[in-house]
């Protein structure tokens, strides 16, 4: 059985906490942490933990976990992550995995061959995915021309209320980052690397310091264009890709995570019976979510200490941040960015928002 410590202990640790209890016996929670002792102590009496902790430290000094769920806001991932990777233990990081290029840079150098770093990119492993990335590799599609990619969703002026949302220094930016990002990996896992972006951002209604609307354009190594547009403003909810190929378009509609249902093919009349054959050979019945990546992370573990990457590497984790990050550079700019562009001398290496966002910071929206 996996010991899993959960490294805070908010509203995304009790869906993890919930995810593990239906695998059936082959993980539990054996210690968690938090500083907020009322919250550590619902979440521990919940989910029946039997050690809680109030710092990071503290857990690893008592208690001897597989594997760590960083829970934490996103401007505590880094330490948390460091501070496990570097006493020998795995970890699996909540979105965004970090607040910059640089912290994940940190991060990354902390793993080792028997302490890998894995972030959630839980719409990666549903069968409809699955089966996407396997039709695109095989060339059964045909090549790829173009391709949308929308997180349209809404968030009220009291989801900030929480003290460290919507801001540069402690949420790391707005609904590019923290929201948009599960469906931009999910896009660059089934279109691979990316080459240019130009993009703009704006601050439309929300009283934030970071953007509540950003748009860009990307072209792919390939050639494919893709459009991207993230949003918290957005009254009727939605998260929608669309790839087209040349034989076929396919199509995702959800919103927080899907199934087979929600994928919709649509191909040319003159290639209906091959599409149909092989997206109806591909795997099914896995829907997307922490549940299932969880589980691939699980089947992975005895290969994670024989020192073998983690179903979605540091590197893969890093290429979908480099992405976030250039298009904060290239709507902040003005000027289109090449992937490799932003390095450690780039002021956006270290911040989303580099130099700082073109709008008055935090009051009222301009």
């Amino acid at each position: 059985m996996t010991n899993v410590a959960v490294i805070g202990t908010g509203g995304i640790a009790g869906i993890h906490a919930a995810d593990l209890a239906t695998l059936g016996g082959r993980a539990r929670i054996t210690a968690a942490v938090d500083p907020d002792p009322l919250r550590l102590e619902e979440f521990c009496a919940t989910w029946e933990v039997p050690y809680g902790f109030k710092d990071t430290t503290a857990m690893l000094d008592t208690a001897a976990p597989d594997l760590a769920i960083v829970c934490t806001p996103p401007h505590l991932h880094a330490a948390s992550a460091i501070a496990c990777l570097d006493r020998g233990v795995h970890v699996w990081c909540e979105k965004p995995v970090a607040m910059s290029l640089a912290e994940f840079d940190a991060m990354a150098a902390a793993e080792t061959p028997s302490a890998r770093l894995a972030t959630v990119s839980q719409h990666r492993f549903g069968s409809g995915a699955e089966r996407l990335r396997t039709l695109a590799a095989e060339g059964v599609l045909g090549p790829s021309a173009t391709a949308l990619c929308l997180t349209m969703w809404h968030r009220p002026d009291a989801y900030f209320d929480v003290p460290w949302r919507g801001t540069w220094a402690t949420e790391g930016g707005g609904p590019t980052l923290g929201h948009g990002i599960h469906q931009i990996d999910l896009l660059l896992s089934i279109l691979g690397p990316w080459r240019e972006v130009t993009a703009v951002a704006a601050r439309r209604a929300r009283a934030t310091d970071t953007e509540d609307l950003s748009a860009a354009l990307v072209t792919f190594d390939d050639g494919t264009l893709a459009t991207i547009v993230n949003s918290l403003v957005s009254p009727r909810e939605t998260s929608h890709l669309r790839f087209d190929f040349a034989r076929a378009t396919i199509e995702l509609t959800h919103l927080y995570g899907y199934g087979d249902d929600d994928w919709r093919i649509t191909p040319l009349d003159e290639h209906a019976g091959t599409v149909a054959t092989a997206w109806n050979s591909g795997p099914a019945g896995r829907a997307s979510g922490h549940s299932a990546q969880l589980t691939a992370i699980l089947d992975a573990l005895d290969a994670l200490d024989a020192g073998e990457p983690p179903p979605v590497t540091a590197a893969d984790a890093r290429a979908t941040l480099e992405l976030v990050t250039a298009i904060y550079a290239a709507a902040f700019t003005g000027a289109p960015v090449r992937r490799g562009e932003i390095d450690p001398e780039s002021p956006f290496y270290r911040r989303m928002d580099g130099p700082g966002a073109p709008w008055p910071p935090s009051g009222e929206p301009r």
